[in-house]
């Protein structure tokens, strides 16, 4: 598919709306036209607005007053390829022509500038928010606002990653090793990132930063062992100021990796909210995609961390995945209601370019959204029924049906850090592999990163150049 891109410079925007129709084609933009290849999306800016999609036997073009600014100039073109191609293809998008990963951002910041009206009005007229997902939003971010408000000029969080798993799943595009490869990795791994902690609290110290939250992710932090566990955790513990951290969490995502001894090191060293990830309770599907546990694994796991003395447990799952049914995708919602679970995260397959099912040519096709709209659906019924909120929500390319993520949570249980983190409320100081740190202060739309070496080999032997870069926060915050 050919995007051609005359006499503007509109062109990220117009591919992205291009990519919620053909998510499965490459996009090649071309900003000069001797002569049209088919199929194309063809765009201009001169005395009008021109967009025009040949594809097939479909040819069709619409036109506008070229009037306004830039951002009312790139709307009008995105509105008239949104339209286009939703008339060629029979679809409408669930979230219409927005694509960026933070729609109630978005919804936020609109509802600041000119009233929450207003910006519903902008989502459903202007974006073509379908009615359900505009209502999802609203109940978001009236959630959302009461978490960000929480939040102090000074506040941060810290996010701690272990790059290692058992396997590595068919859908998943992180960095990390599974850890029969690198088990030699772990020990130094483990040590090092120790001493960036302690070097990361230094800082924070003297810059008098307030931390909020810790979220240890990864990979999946509980292949370390228990005495790994606690060495990292205890360091977080004794470096930091944890007077005033109102949540730890330790992602466990992985059932095959739960013991009764990582456990208690977590609560013995104030984690008080974990994730248990089964991702489906149905054993064929987890077969599919390469997770390596069963589902009893994922109840035994939880039923574990229970009588350990967790009592707020999140739990994840995937709309969509291969070979999953909607009636299959019931059967895991209400298997996880059944545990009464405090929070569960609802995810949307996306098709990551890294990923194994992409690498196999694995796509989603329209019958797959279908039903994967209608897990969605069943879920969202389900959970408000049964006082579940949705407290943040995310979006990614290439998801199924150009749908969302969505954290829910029974009141009180909601995931501060996630909330942090999508919003970008506050500075994300980042240590280990693949973290990355993000510094915000004063300006709101403002933020400086600082990168971390991805692969653990490379956090290793890179580690002092590594941690020179942390100059930047200190620098970030006095100048």
């Amino acid at each position: 598919m050919n995007l051609y891109v005359i006499n503007h410079g509109f062109h990220y925007e117009l591919e992205n709306v291009a990519r919620l129709f053909f998510p499965n084609e490459k996009i090649t933009v071309v900003r000069e036209c001797e002569h049209r290849e088919e199929p194309y999306i063809y765009t201009e800016l001169s005395d009008v607005l021109r967009v025009e999609v040949k594809v097939g036997d479909f040819e069709k073009a619409l036109t506008a007053q070229n009037a306004g600014n830039d951002n009312e100039k790139e709307l009008a073109l995105a509105q008239m390829l949104y339209k286009l191609l939703c008339e060629f293809t029979g679809i409408e998008q669930p979230w219409g022509l927005l694509t960026g990963v933070r729609p109630i951002k978005l919804l936020r910041n609109v509802s600041n500038e000119r009233g929450f009206e207003n910006a519903k009005k902008t989502f459903a007229e202007d974006y073509y928010v379908s009615p359900e997902k505009l209502d999802l939003a609203v109940m978001t971010e009236e959630n959302e606002r009461k978490i960000i408000e929480l939040s102090k000029p000074d506040s941060f969080s810290l996010y701690v990653g272990v790059p290692f798993c058992p396997s590595r799943c068919s859908y998943c595009s992180f960095v990390m090793s599974s850890i029969e490869r690198a088990k030699k990795l772990v020990d130094p791994y483990a040590e090092l990132l120790c001493e960036e902690i302690r070097l990361t609290a230094e800082i924070a110290g003297k810059l008098g930063l307030r931390l909020e939250t810790v979220y240890f992710g990864g990979g999946t932090p509980t292949t370390l062992s228990a005495e790994q566990l606690s060495k990292v955790i205890g360091t977080v513990n004794s470096n930091f100021d944890m007077s005033a951290c109102r949540e730890f969490t330790v992602e466990a995502g992985r059932p095959d990796t739960i013991t009764a001894d990582k456990l208690m090191a977590l609560k013995e060293n104030g984690v008080d909210r974990i994730s248990i990830n089964p991702q489906t309770l149905n054993d064929d599907v987890l077969r599919e995609i390469g997770r390596k546990h069963t589902v009893q694994q994922f109840f035994d796991a939880f039923a574990l961390a229970r009588k350990c003395g967790f009592t707020n447990i999140n739990t994840d799952l995937i709309a969509g995945l291969p070979t999953d049914t909607y009636e299959s995708f019931k059967k895991s919602v209400d298997g996880i209601l059944s545990l009464d679970a405090e929070c569960i995260t609802v995810h949307t397959l996306s098709m990551k370019r890294s990923s194994t099912l992409t690498e196999k040519g694995v796509t989603i096709d329209r019958e797959g959204a279908e039903t994967t709209r209608k897990m969605l659906e069943y879920n969202q019924n389900i959970l408000l029924q049964k006082n579940y909120i949705p407290y943040y929500l995310y979006r990614q390319s290439r998801m199924a049906g150009n749908f969302e993520n969505v954290g829910w949570s029974k009141k009180g249980y909601e995931s501060l850090y996630n909330v942090y983190v999508m919003d970008e409320t506050h500075t994300i100081l980042g240590c280990g592999s693949g973290a990355v740190t993000k510094l915000k202060r004063n300006n709101p739309d403002y933020l400086e990163r600082i990168f971390n070496f991805k692969y653990p080999y490379e956090y290793i032997d890179r580690f002092e150049e590594m941690i020179s870069r942390k100059n930047a926060i200190s620098a970030f915050y006095t100048q």
